[in-house]
């Protein structure tokens, strides 16, 4: 966890600590010539004291991670740069460690480096509340490295520990949200298996084979639930693109977003007509040409709308998808006035698998709960964001901003 240059920066820096012992030696050692001679090889040696406190301030304060030395008692006699940005510029030095540090779990490792002299290195996840960043923490739970370890104690002098702590929070997100992925997935897939594995039990078991009626119904109902497994498949493997990497390639090419809606629109056809939904399409400039990858705007503008008539599926429904240029930017949007989505779903609706609880039928197949994830990701990996607002029973509206100059560089974020 810790690299080949933080060791190097830290040795060094703990090199110059060294020569800070040193030169105290030498200090007392001219004490004992003439008082001419000696304040001379004081002021030489004070010099050359405050030069190494210099040149270890600069190679501690270059690491990225956080440092402090603390001493025998547990008190913190020294911190870098980041870990005064760390503990939110709180006065760190003189303060003994179960005070600098807001929750004890931190300062664990540390205290038991200092009761055993053994180095001690543990990974500790905290809730947002005592994170060590304070207020400034915004990332709910949050993950960190604590590595301690006793430096050889100089002549005469007292024993340091040497404390560094490494934000690991992002590492710890990605694989949290892998594992709820996997275990999400498995969960999804498993039922649409199990209920055509029972009716195929049913067909074969009880002889229905020979009723033509009966077996039509069973085979109806395995259909769409294999439909249902296919449709899960192909969107983890479209998100699976865009956050492996593969967005970076993106097949960048003009086109027109009126044709894009247009596709859209004939796929989804059937389910309009059958709920007899009133399409608007706003758009002032006809002829507006969008720079991206048209597949993944499909993707985009069909999973909106479908997700629109889905959660709405009462007759009378108006969804309106719209577009306008903004100076460097394009706003994209996609509203209904159906039921609405609850203030509490809105900060997670864009999560995998996902699923705002409404009124559905015990006998509807449901989505797939992966439709907004893949929309988010999409709009990401073109350099675009996506918000969404909702007064239930008025107005919900997925509003898309993309930067006409995008930098479709930019990694999606997980």
């Amino acid at each position: 966890m810790i690299t080949g240059i933080d060791i190097l920066l830290a040795s060094a820096a703990l090199a110059a600590l060294g020569f800070l012992t040193v030169a105290r030696l030498r200090l007392r050692a001219s004490q004992q010539h003439s008082q001419s001679e000696a304040k001379a090889a004081r002021a030489l040696y004070e010099q050359e004291i405050a030069d190494a406190h210099e040149e270890r301030n600069r190679l501690l304060d270059a690491l990225g991670d956080a440092f402090v030395l603390v001493d025998g008692d547990g008190i913190i006699r020294f911190a870098n740069a980041a870990a005064h940005d760390l503990f939110g510029k709180r006065e760190l030095i003189r303060r003994p460690v179960r005070e600098a540090f807001l929750d004890p779990r931190l300062a664990e490792a540390l205290l038991q480096c200092l009761e055993t002299g053994e180095p001690v290195q543990s990974r500790v996840v905290l809730p947002q509340q005592t994170s060590p960043r304070g207020d400034l923490e915004t990332r709910g739970v949050n993950a960190w490295i604590i590595d301690a370890a006793r430096l050889p104690a100089p002549p005469g002098g007292d024993s340091i520990t040497r404390v560094i702590i490494r934000d690991v929070t992002t590492e710890h997100q990605t694989e949290q949200i892998r594992k709820d992925f996997v275990a999400n997935a498995s969960h999804e897939l498993r039922t649409p298996m199990a209920i055509i594995n029972g009716y195929l039990e049913n067909l074969l078991d009880d002889h229905m084979l020979d009723e033509p009626e009966i077996a039509r119904r069973f085979l109806t109902v395995m259909r769409k639930h294999a439909d249902r497994i296919s449709r899960i498949v192909e969107d983890m493997l479209v998100i699976s693109r865009l956050e492996s990497g593969e967005a970076a390639s993106l097949k960048i090419e003009p086109f027109r977003l009126r044709s894009c809606i247009k596709d859209v629109l004939e796929r989804l056809e059937s389910v309009i007509r059958s709920q007899t939904a009133d399409i608007l399409v706003l758009m002032p400039d006809e002829s507006l040409t969008l720079q991206g990858d048209r597949f993944y705007w499909t993707q985009v503008l069909f999973n909106l709308v479908e997700n629109a008539l889905k959660q709405n599926p009462h007759p009378g429904l108006r969804v309106e998808i719209g577009c306008e240029s903004a100076g460097e930017q394009h706003r994209i949007w996609v509203a209904d006035n159906g039921i609405g989505i609850p203030s509490a779903d809105l900060p997670h609706i864009f999560r995998r698998f996902f699923r705002v609880e409404k009124h559905h039928s015990q006998h509807e197949i449901k989505g797939t709960g992966l439709g907004l994830s893949i929309v988010k990701r999409a709009i990401e990996a073109h350099g675009g964001s996506i918000s969404v607002t909702s007064v239930p029973g008025r107005e919900t509206k997925f509003l898309i901003i993309i930067p006409k100059n995008a930098d479709f560089t930019q990694k999606p974020s997980l």
